[in-house]
């Protein structure tokens, strides 16, 4: 078994600081077995705090997926179910004197959190109890080693389980992707656009065709439900957001190959300057700054967008619309054609935390790691076969019926929320093709996936970790900075202040304190590859 020592050490000559692992009593260790199930011979029960999604079932225990485990695994939970726009709220009160539960469960726990209730020992060091109690998060580990730098905060320790998106899910990496309309290029005798010349001449003819065959100058060449998708599809014409998107605005500069706050580029103000002269002739969506998010996704369905950036048209716009739409692919401008906009496979961290609260620490933790499996994820995401999925002749799992068109007149979420948990997010766990069947994995979304496989970044960094003081350091300037940032993007697209500006802009932005922000940033980003 690799030993804590080896995994960190052998990168950068140092030991972890900070809390040891706490000690197993050996009576819990006498229930405990090491592998099979159950996890324990003897029945136990543990509290969990839980983020609950409002789809889902006010009574977990009775939901099919947590029957069955605790049948399997005899470990009875009980769920103390927190509204997700709750949770912070609730958490802060627990942390500041509550009763701690035995686990914080999709409780969205911030980075900060973890690092400062993780030394004053609130929350466990799992370091050494992963590489002991849970093999198959431990083989993910290793299989994925920027997973395992990723969840270590600046004292070498581990506090949390993640959320992993398989490496391989293109599809889930991306999320959201660029659309177009096929039948509408097909009218205009048009090609696919493969430059941001391309697209911008489709948007153009779109605007002064009427497409629709209504007799309306209604048609929309880009909507959505904000500018953000738009802009992070075409930030790889341009070069910037060249490690993934899980950083608001650090990147890496290709001239020096030094970490680079990319709203001051000037490759960022030729991005800007493309979206302004969109916006300007009429080309994207007039109230995409106000528009509601149902009243978008309406028009999309009455067929008025030539473009859009959501995760599947025909999840969002039906059957009928959706299906006209083909992914964009990545285009080329003066950076070139890579495609920028994924997020790391590490994508949460702060979905299951273990308290000191805690007496049955390896039965928790294999408890736990079940889900990293393939089998777990499975039950986890698809429930029991031949009751809630089945294994269609290309060995492909799918829900039964009586999910996909309920019985009872119910949404195919409503009726998976009497099986299943999963829905809304923020689990631990891994996401993985053949068993996760949200959008994301839908063929139409597969197949844009495909199309921008070949176009999409070699490497993506996630989130880093910060010590107790650069985070008290950063919440300040990140807020102050980012808050000035975003405003004047939205200024700058839509016109109401020029890019004559832009010299003005930048000085302000360097008052506001991005030296000490880039300091942090930098200390940070040198532990994360140093891990």
């Amino acid at each position: 078994m690799m030993s804590f020592i080896f995994i960190f050490t052998a990168c950068n000559g140092k030991k972890s600081s900070g809390p040891e692992p706490p000690e197993i009593n050996d009576k819990v260790l006498e229930n405990f077995n090491e592998t099979g199930m159950p996890i324990v011979n003897e029945p136990i029960t543990l509290n969990f705090m839980a983020g609950k999604f409002v789809l889902a079932s006010d009574q977990y225990n009775e939901t099919l997926i947590w029957r069955t485990y605790e049948e399997m695994s005899n470990i009875h939970i009980n769920w103390e179910l927190v509204p997700y726009d709750g949770r912070e709220e609730k958490r802060n009160l627990t942390l500041a004197g509550g009763t701690l539960p035995d686990v914080f469960y999709t409780m969205s726990m911030p980075n900060q959190d973890l690092l400062k209730y993780g030394q004053q020992e609130v929350f466990i060091t799992m370091n050494d109890l992963i590489e002991e109690y849970m093999p198959n998060l431990t083989a993910l580990l290793d299989q994925y080693p920027d997973i395992r730098k990723g969840i270590t905060f600046p004292d070498g320790n581990i506090y949390s389980l993640p959320t992993i998106y398989d490496p391989e899910f293109t599809s889930v990496l991306l999320s959201t992707k660029g659309w177009i309309r096929q039948d509408w290029l097909e009218k205009l005798e048009m090609d696919m656009p493969e430059t941001l010349d391309d697209f911008y001449q489709y948007l153009k003819a779109v605007k002064e065709t009427d497409l629709n065959e209504n007799g309306k100058n209604d048609e929309i060449p880009f909507g959505a439900t904000d500018i953000l998708g738009m802009r992070d599809i075409l930030k790889g014409a341009f070069g910037v957001g060249n490690r993934g998107s899980m950083h608001a605005y650090l990147d890496e500069d290709p001239d020096t190959g030094e970490l680079r706050f990319y709203p001051l580029a000037d490759d960022y103000k030729a991005l800007l300057e493309y979206l302004n002269k969109l916006y300007a002739e009429g080309l994207i969506q007039e109230n995409i700054y106000s528009i509601e998010q149902n009243q978008s996704y309406s028009m999309g369905t009455e067929g008025l967008y030539g473009s859009t950036v959501i995760i599947s048209p025909t999840t969002i716009y039906g059957e009928e619309m959706g299906k006209k739409f083909v992914a964009l692919p990545a285009l080329e401008g003066p950076a070139g054609n890579t495609y920028h906009k994924a997020t790391s496979p590490l994508a949460h961290m702060g979905g299951f935390v273990v308290t000191s609260e805690n007496k049955h620490i390896p039965a928790t933790l294999r408890w736990m790691d079940y889900f990293y499996s393939k089998e777990g994820a499975k039950l986890f995401f698809m429930g029991l076969e031949g009751e809630t999925f089945e294994e269609d002749e290309n060995g492909d799992l799918q829900y039964v019926d009586k999910i996909t068109n309920s019985p009872d007149g119910l949404t195919m979420e409503q009726e998976l929320s009497k099986y299943i948990t999963w829905i809304g997010g923020g689990y631990p766990g891994i996401v993985r093709e053949e068993t996760f069947k949200g959008s994301e994995s839908l063929p139409q979304s597969l197949e844009a996936a495909e199309i921008l496989r070949p176009n999409m970044l070699e490497e993506v960094w996630p989130s880093f970790t910060y010590t107790v003081e650069e985070n008290n350091k950063l919440s300040s300037l990140q807020a102050d900075i980012h808050k000035y940032v975003d405003e004047m993007q939205d200024k700058f697209i839509t016109g109401t202040e020029p890019l004559a500006k832009w010299d003005e802009y930048v000085k302000k932005v360097e008052k506001m304190g991005l030296k000490e922000y880039m300091e942090i940033q930098k200390s940070a980003y040198e532990r994360y590859k140093d891990n």
